[in-house]
């Protein structure tokens, strides 16, 4: 149905809007939206600006794989990987980091999302998504049971009011919804963070596979950037 406004006063409220924002952004308020359709590094050099009472000069990649959330941006950054093959500044696990309790403002974590489960598009998932740990049998095949551990570690290592922020994706297997998003707060919160927002990430296309011939959930197109703070409140 087309829109009752008339076309003068659409564009009386687009320029109401505008100056609107304008002015919020002159008094030291720049709006962050909840639903993000660009690149994890602009949304993340975003967030360092927006969420930390202070700008943040000691900044802790735990997941850091191959540095691409960094890439064209000025932070100076440490990253922690497992991996050497990876380079990272310090090779180590993110469930006992080697790391004064209080030396960081802020943690990044990007965690395996899915299992296995074959290509997206002739693009092997392992490639796409950093995939180097499969998920047992004994653990539903799911990752959770790698958060409590680093949660715990994160709150550790970071200093008071600092900031986690969590790159996090709800996936399907088995037949059954996997709530990874809802297991890492839960995490989080019983170590002690304050769960303070939430970021929807939106991906180009849904993830899929010429394998899969019935569809029972909706294809994952999105994924979560959650954020915390050690703190008893968010601002």
């Amino acid at each position: 149905m087309p829109s009752k406004t008339p076309p003068l006063k659409q564009r009386t409220l687009a320029i109401a809007a505008a100056e609107a924002e304008g002015a919020a952004k002159a008094n030291g308020y720049d709006p962050l939206p909840s639903v993000w359709f660009g690149d994890d590094s602009e949304l993340l050099d975003k967030m360092l600006h927006f969420y930390p009472r202070k700008k943040p000069k000691k900044i802790l990649d735990a997941t850091v794989n191959t540095g691409r959330f960094w890439r064209g941006l000025s932070w100076d950054v440490t990253g922690l990987d497992i991996n050497p093959g990876h380079n990272p500044t310090v090779v180590g696990d993110n469930t006992d980091m080697p790391f004064d309790d209080a030396s960081f403002d802020v943690v990044v974590y990007d965690p395996p999302h899915i299992p296995n489960q074959g290509k997206d598009r002739s693009k092997d998932f392992n490639t796409r998504f950093g995939l180097t740990l499969k998920s047992p049998k004994e653990e539903g095949y799911s990752f959770s049971f790698m958060y409590p551990p680093f949660v715990a570690e994160a709150y550790r290592v970071l200093r008071p009011e600092g900031i986690l922020l969590c790159k996090i994706a709800d996936y399907i297997h088995g037949h059954r919804y996997q709530w990874a998003h809802l297991e890492l707060i839960a995490a989080a919160t019983k170590v002690g963070f304050c769960p303070c927002d939430c970021i929807v990430k939106v991906r180009k296309g849904p993830i899929v596979d010429p394998r899969w011939k019935t569809a029972h959930h909706a294809r994952r197109q999105h994924c979560y950037w959650l954020i915390f703070r050690k703190s008893k409140r968010c601002e």
